[in-house]
């Protein structure tokens, strides 16, 4: 994996931390949290699409961003876990990783990485 895709993933990471401070932020720091994190979300996915297809880079960082977000709602503030839920994040994984494989074939038959 390139350091491009790295910048995707460590960008849906900070989206998962946003997202849930939406939710649970009820003071200055955490509010504080949350802003800095929507920032550095925003800046790696902008400067990873500035070498990736954009749309996929958009598509993977969503559905990571989504798939996080329902598990950790589920692990770190007990959510009930439903086996619906489940497979469908299942299956938008599985989405993610195909665009993410048939772009990197798309880029290395442009010669491109």
């Amino acid at each position: 994996m390139n350091v491009h895709w790295s910048k995707v993933i460590i960008g849906a990471i900070f989206e998962v931390i946003w997202v849930m401070g939406l939710k649970h932020a009820d003071n200055l720091f955490t509010w504080s949290g949350t802003v800095i994190a929507i920032i550095l979300s925003f800046y790696l996915m902008i400067m990873a699409g500035k070498h990736l297809p954009v749309g996929t880079v958009y598509a993977v960082f969503v559905g990571l961003g989504t798939a996080g977000t329902v598990i950790a709602e589920i692990i770190f503030f007990h959510e009930p876990f439903k086996l619906s839920k489940f497979l469908l994040i299942a299956l938008l994984l599985v989405g993610v990783i195909g665009l993410k494989i048939f772009s990197n074939e798309t880029n290395h038959e442009r010669g491109n990485s």
